[in-house]
């Protein structure tokens, strides 16, 4: 029970109230480690992963070094071990909110595989609570291979986040064919449309009310509430913009990703270049 509950309180406490001496509790942990020799790594690569991953993702991280585990024998690792990952977390779900229907028509058309660098890149934004108020973040997602290559935060959700996040992507923004999004007012603007209209970029918009339109920027903010914003308390805007910023840096280059054959962003990218050497991706 205490190795279980580790993850919530200390062993200190938890001996305390049961009444078991530490040496005991220490002394029993100590003996399983020796009994399973990947009790260590299985605990190195979870906590590498920010406490993120499951059985399976793990399974997948040893098998990139040349290690075969089964899932069942990680899931044992972890339980003995009170390793519990955030995705086991019952989170809050927003409720829809309300925005005019667009004239912009869904060009993407739920066709999420199979593009190119930087040719379809897909957005939204997200509230995260910030010294007591409510701040926002805006991320843009690459279809090809799920990398953030934009971000942003401020305490605004306007038209000016968005194109916050734009400037930071550092690839060539004229090779963006297409640009996805919901249909919030924070998109669907004057500023946003000259703003694409630069770069040769057509918009395209989810029909009103349904997320299954930017199914994939739906998944990328699950994820990013799951494994950052549920994890941390901001202090202001700077702190917030440090620790997303070292976020994505970790998403992009280290988070193995189920739909990238459970590669990161960046070595699906690499892979890519490798294949096609011809076709050069630009980088963060």
């Amino acid at each position: 029970m205490i190795r279980n509950n580790a993850h919530k309180y200390s062993v200190s406490a938890m001996c305390l109230v049961l009444k078991i001496p530490r040496s005991t509790y220490y002394y029993d942990a100590k003996r399983v480690v020796k009994e399973e020799p990947f009790t260590e790594p299985v605990i190195q690569v979870f906590r590498e992963s920010r406490n993120n991953y499951g059985a399976r993702r793990i399974k997948a991280a040893f098998q990139k070094k040349g290690h075969r585990l089964s899932r069942k024998r990680i899931r044992r690792i972890m339980k003995a071990n009170g390793l519990v990952s955030n995705y086991t977390v019952a989170q809050y779900k927003a409720h829809a909110r309300k925005a005019p229907e667009s004239k912009i028509p869904n060009r993407l058309n739920r066709q999420f595989n199979d593009h190119s660098p930087y040719a379809v890149m897909v957005s939204d934004l997200t509230y995260v609570r910030v010294g007591g108020k409510w701040h926002y973040v805006c991320l843009l997602a690459d279809l090809f291979n799920r990398e953030i290559v934009g971000y942003s935060a401020g305490p605004h959700k306007t038209a000016t986040l968005v194109q916050q996040a734009l400037s930071k992507v550092r690839g060539n923004l004229n090779q963006v064919q297409l640009f996805h999004t919901d249909q919030g007012s924070e998109f669907n603007n004057q500023l946003m449309a000259n703003a694409l209209k630069t770069f040769g970029i057509q918009p395209s918009m989810s029909l009103k009310g349904c997320p299954y339109d930017n199914a994939v920027a739906e998944a990328t903010f699950k994820t990013f509430k799951i494994e950052f914003i549920y994890q941390h308390q901001f202090e202001d805007l700077s702190h917030l913009r440090r620790e997303l910023a070292d976020y994505v840096n970790w998403f992009n280059r280290l988070r193995l990703h189920s739909s990238l054959d459970y590669n990161s962003p960046w070595e699906y990218r690499d892979l890519y270049q490798h294949s096609f050497p011809s076709q050069p991706v630009e980088s963060l």
